[in-house]
């Protein structure tokens, strides 16, 4: 029988002791999406479902160690990251991803669904100027584009002058997502390219959406690391979300 091989994928960000989103939501989904998942984990957390009840960061030099022993091991086909936490840490990341060259997924993790900070303000400057100019795609939700951009978001037509900003920025592309707008049909705008995209999905009313996030980012890490476009790797992970909320 003839031997099957993964690409691998890499998810750097906070372990989620509830196992829906950060460290755990992420490997899961690149299991679900048949690809062999790699961790480095900034942050510990004590959350469930609910909220999140406690951080403790992870030292930035071991952070630079998980990292370092990995993709000196792996083959690393595509990366993401969650919970950055703190500049120290997004320090560390940004250097190391800006010396290898392949797709980044940045999830802009600034606070969870119940509020608590995941950032620290202090940091939001420092993940500005290094993390978006590494991103292949960016992925925030309606309040992290919002905090990013000043761009108040209310319409679709305001998602697409957030979007256009973020790539401005230096992000390569740009996925505002619709959740948070109160519409019929939840709409993630992606401009790409110098073009916009829309991905409309029936809006799924659910207390379950813990995590989502998360999966999403990692759902796009995971098809840019088997070798989809942009577009289409938003497509996957945008389908995947609407099942699993089914």
């Amino acid at each position: 029988m003839k031997e099957k091989t993964y690409p691998c994928a890499l998810t750097i960000a906070g372990s989620d002791s509830s196992g829906g989103g950060g460290i755990q939501g992420g490997l899961k989904t690149f299991a679900a999406l048949e690809v062999h998942g790699a961790s480095v984990i900034t942050a510990i957390t004590a959350q469930n479902t609910v909220g999140v009840h406690d951080v403790i960061p992870v030292p930035p030099d071991f952070v630079k160690r998980q990292l370092e022993v990995v993709m000196e091991d792996m083959t690393i086909n595509a990366a993401k990251t969650g919970m950055l936490y703190s500049s120290e840490i997004i320090d560390v990341v940004s250097k190391i991803l800006g010396e290898k060259d392949l797709p980044v997924v940045v999830d802009p993790v600034m606070f969870s669904k119940s509020g608590y900070p995941l950032l620290r303000e202090d940091a939001i400057d420092t993940f500005i100027k290094k993390m978006i100019p590494l991103a292949t795609v960016i992925t925030p939700n309606v309040p992290e584009a919002e905090r990013l951009t000043g761009i108040r978001i209310k319409t679709i037509e305001d998602s697409e002058e957030a979007a256009k900003a973020l790539v401005k920025m230096g992000a390569k592309a740009a996925v505002v997502k619709g959740g948070h707008l109160k519409k019929d049909s939840a709409v993630d705008v992606l401009y790409y390219d110098g073009s916009f995209k829309y991905y409309v999905s029936e809006r799924i009313e659910t207390p379950n959406s813990h995590g989502t996030g998360c999966v999403f980012s990692a759902a796009i890490a995971a098809a840019l690391a088997k070798g989809r476009s942009i577009p289409e790797a938003v497509r996957i992970a945008k389908d995947l979300i609407t099942v699993a909320l089914k």
